[in-house]
């Protein structure tokens, strides 16, 4: 889907806002080149002002790229095209399981999804300057900051607050096995929950823990990749 546009992304600063190492892996695995840079947003939104976890994951998306656009469209340096910021969460019943506190917290977690389909969603937010509004026809929500409106007195129209961010979301239905207490607390010992939404890495271990899945592979790891190329191809295309 992207060998139309490859020429335009070659050409192109692409960063992703992440230190990820699976996300990393998954966008090179298209062929993107790109560099990582971890943003410096606080994930700390309270989640009960949000209508329904998936505004939740597509606004920490959004501000995990903007605070990296910021980080670089202001040093003077060449500017980024296009930086893309994720979120990854699981729920069940609407309630919102990020990664573990704890050993006790991935237990918890473990033991209410255990025989349970759970819904993972991931937001993802491109960024790109305020001159390349997208015309997608794809359901995504564009947003615009002008720096007209936003900088300080003294920037320029071309600012590091002229930007658009595009916001989308995917979400993959995951049915969980039935899973013994001894399961899981073997499981939590290998270490591999504690840095995972949801306290299980379906691309290593846990993957033993999940009967199927319905929806995007990838998106579970966390990130949707067919969704993501739909998305620039739209961008760049249309």
């Amino acid at each position: 889907m992207l060998e139309p546009i490859r020429h335009i992304l070659q050409r192109q600063r692409v960063v992703l806002a992440s230190a990820s190492e699976r996300r990393q892996r998954l966008l090179s695995s298209i062929g993107v080149e790109f560099e990582s840079i971890s943003s410096n947003f606080l994930e700390n939104l309270p989640k009960e002002s949000f209508s329904h976890p998936i505004e939740y994951v597509k606004e920490n998306a959004k501000q995990k790229a903007i605070d990296v656009w910021r980080q670089l469209a202001g040093n003077g340096g060449h500017r980024p095209d296009l930086i893309i910021g994720c979120d990854t969460v699981v729920t069940l019943d609407d309630d919102i399981y990020e990664k573990p506190k704890d050993t006790e917290d991935a237990i918890r977690i473990l033991s209410r999804l255990s025989a349970h389909k759970h819904v993972v969603y991931t937001g993802v937010a491109l960024v790109t300057h305020g001159t390349n509004q997208s015309s997608s026809s794809s359901v995504a929500d564009t947003v615009c900051a002008s720096a007209s409106s936003h900088a300080s007195s003294g920037d320029s129209d071309d600012g590091p607050e002229d930007y658009v961010v595009t916001t989308f979301h995917e979400g993959t239905d995951v049915y969980m096995t039935e899973l013994s207490d001894q399961m899981i607390k073997s499981y939590v010992s290998t270490g591999e929950p504690m840095d995972k939404a949801g306290a299980y890495g379906i691309q290593g271990i846990g993957a033993t823990l999940v009967e199927s899945i319905r929806g995007d592979y990838f998106n579970v790891v966390g990130l949707p990749l067919h969704r993501l190329s739909k998305e620039l191809y739209h961008m760049y295309v249309e």
